[in-house]
């Protein structure tokens, strides 16, 4: 099944200090996601709306492990990060909080605002006019992760049915 988003086209490097910026970590996620990418896009924060996904250039994510980065997003609604490469700590924290990272290339064409569908079977991106982008294949415990809304979640579902 494939459902249509709004992108927020990003460039290339996005840091951890972009999205949970570093004097804002005291405050927990609550007060760190409405600074997510403040540096980057100004806008996002307020303007983002839940199903919405960014897609990004290469090594989104980059920078230090804090997990607030993909909670800020997580936090905010965002459905999926799609970008041709992301940090390994970035990766695994995102899948552990429920945020569905896509690894996809020939990206260059899909422009900032265009609505785009996701099709989580096939792992497809579908765009306006183009044939659809192929996205690396996921392992089946980290699509289950994300549809759980997270490790945590998933582990409590897990409780919840051997109780």
């Amino acid at each position: 099944m494939s459902t249509s988003h709004r992108v927020w086209r990003l460039g290339a490097d996005i840091d951890t200090d972009a999205l949970a910026p570093g004097a804002y970590m005291k405050l927990g996620i609550e007060g760190i996601a409405p600074h997510c990418l403040e540096a980057v896009r100004p806008e996002f924060a307020s303007q983002v709306r839940p199903g919405d996904v960014l897609v990004a250039g290469a090594n989104f994510g980059i920078g230090s492990s804090r997990e607030q980065a993909a909670g800020a997003l997580v936090h905010l609604g965002v459905k999926a990060v799609i970008a041709p490469s992301f940090s390994g700590l970035f990766f695994r924290n995102a899948f552990n909080l429920g945020l569905l990272l896509l690894t996809c290339k020939g990206l260059d064409g899909v422009q900032d605002g265009a609505h785009i569908t996701l099709d989580l079977q096939t792992l497809q991106i579908g765009l306006a006019d183009t044939a659809p982008l192929q996205c690396e294949p996921i392992p089946a415990f980290l699509l289950d992760m994300v549809q759980a809304g997270g490790l945590l979640n998933q582990l409590r579902q897990r409780l919840k049915g051997h109780t």
